[in-house]
């Protein structure tokens, strides 16, 4: 077994590291949202951000493990962040760096590992965004471009702070992290050539709860009905006082409008349950697009409310 030397810049990179007081943090959905979409895409069992301390790799989010850190001495992320390139290991058996690495040899039985660095301010590697297959596989060029877009979308993460990023009543991200998270997403939706769509989503009955507690709680259960009911791997946001936006990869038009369906089902049958005295309801907009569409965040949004205002007006 091959032990990753240290990097050159090895005394910075901890001091930045630790600077950013993420380590032994609790999980946050604007990295768990990024290790589930790495899963659905490239069918792994298991995805990681993982953050390299001085002796161990830490997961920052962690979908497929039970552990929460190893050993540096025995990651494989170790070896990643000694380049700017991915790390790309087909079958870890036929490797001699990690043939006998017993994360190899024994539970979770790695075979197949690919590691992004994630590079803070253009130069420190702080960690990687890998997934990881029990199974030995190949990886095309393509794929290892869109595992490098989605490990851009967690560096934009380590490198904007929390309450910048969320909504503080609803803990979805703000139009600010939607922004970030969706402007990577696009780029991997191309490099990918997968659909997308956006649907604009505007609560109607909230915004005439007059007593303050009763309306937060109402967008809150508004935002925890869109959270369950749509994919794990959807990024969900706040964009305004009773408006909320989600971003779909990989779906066309009829994929969404049934997504958008199981959800209104899910809020009738919560006000059929719900013992207050108000109803929750919204309108929509739906804005879709393929890997050669000229779209931008903003642009996006625009048309899914757009699309929205058309249909208000229509049924008016």
């Amino acid at each position: 077994m091959l032990k990753p030397p240290l990097p050159d810049d090895e005394t910075t990179r901890l001091e930045t590291l630790h600077s950013l007081k993420i380590l032994d943090t609790l999980p946050e959905e604007r990295f768990d949202r990024i290790t589930r979409l790495a899963r659905q895409m490239f069918h792994v069992p298991i995805a990681l951000v993982s953050l390299i301390d001085k002796e161990r790799q830490w997961f920052k989010s962690n979908f497929g493990l039970t552990a929460s850190e190893t050993s540096r001495d025995v990651s494989f992320c170790g070896h990643t962040i000694l380049d700017h390139r991915p790390l790309v290991i087909n079958d870890a058996f036929a490797d001699p760096r990690f043939a006998n690495n017993p994360l190899v040899l024994s539970d979770p039985n790695i075979r197949f590992y690919a590691g992004v660095p994630l590079i803070y301010s253009n130069r420190l590697k702080l960690g990687t965004l890998c997934i990881i297959d029990d199974k030995p596989r190949s990886f095309s060029d393509e794929e290892t471009q869109q595992l490098v877009q989605l490990a851009k979308m967690a560096e934009q993460e380590l490198c904007t702070s929390f309450t910048n990023t969320i909504d503080e009543l609803t803990h979805l991200s703000n139009r600010a992290g939607f922004n970030c998270l969706v402007e990577k997403a696009l780029n991997f939706c191309h490099f990918g050539r997968y659909p997308f769509s956006l649907v604009y989503v505007h609560t109607t009955k909230v915004k005439n709860i007059s007593v303050q507690t009763e309306h937060d709680y109402a967008l809150t259960q508004f935002a925890s009905l869109l959270r369950n009911m749509f994919r794990s791997s959807d990024l969900l946001a706040r964009v305004g006082p009773e408006s909320f936006v989600i971003f779909m990869v990989g779906t066309t038009e009829r994929v969404s409008l049934t997504a958008i369906k199981r959800f209104k089902n899910a809020i009738t049958n919560y006000n059929k349950d719900c013992t207050r005295e108000y109803d929750l309801s919204f309108d929509f907009g739906l804005a879709c697009g393929t890997y050669h569409s000229n779209f931008t965040v903003d642009k996006l949004i625009d048309e899914a409310y757009n699309k929205m205002c058309i249909k208000q007006t229509n049924t008016h």
